[in-house]
């Protein structure tokens, strides 16, 4: 007559959505899975597998290890970025940056140092002839 058996029906994960809001100043270590956005200030580090987002009147000073950032306002450090930084025209960027993708609007301002880090193709052997060497190895 009773279902005692657990129906749990799974749902998929929520992206966890986290903001230091204007006039908010924070200074510290952070480490998450989930999005930023910052429209407060933010010194120190923040290390996240989503997307970090800069408002307009955000600042970050310090590191940032990301998966995409979007900035509007004001970065200064070393940004890491593993797939797609978006630079918008109210941008102001000063540091170090190692990005794989890169978009820039025109007004922006960007004095740092850029490394684009691509991922890198492996050759296929199975393209290539064997060498007198390799068919007398035998």
């Amino acid at each position: 007559m009773f279902n005692t058996k657990n129906n749990k029906t799974e749902t998929p994960k929520a992206i966890e959505r986290n903001i230091i809001a204007k006039n908010t100043k924070f200074i510290g270590e952070i480490h998450s899975d989930g999005d930023f956005r910052i429209d407060g200030i933010l010194e120190g580090i923040l290390t996240t597998s989503g997307r970090v987002i800069i408002g307009s009147e955000g600042f970050i000073k310090g590191n940032v290890t990301t998966n995409f950032a979007d900035i509007e306002g004001k970065f200064s450090g070393q940004l890491t970025v593993s797939k797609t930084l978006t630079v918008k025209a109210t941008a102001n960027i000063t540091g170090d940056i190692i990005i794989n993708k890169f978009s820039v609007e025109p007004g922006a301002v960007f004095n740092a140092t850029c490394s684009m880090k691509g991922t890198v193709k492996e050759l296929n052997k199975t393209d290539e002839k064997p060498t007198k060497e390799e068919k007398t190895a035998s």
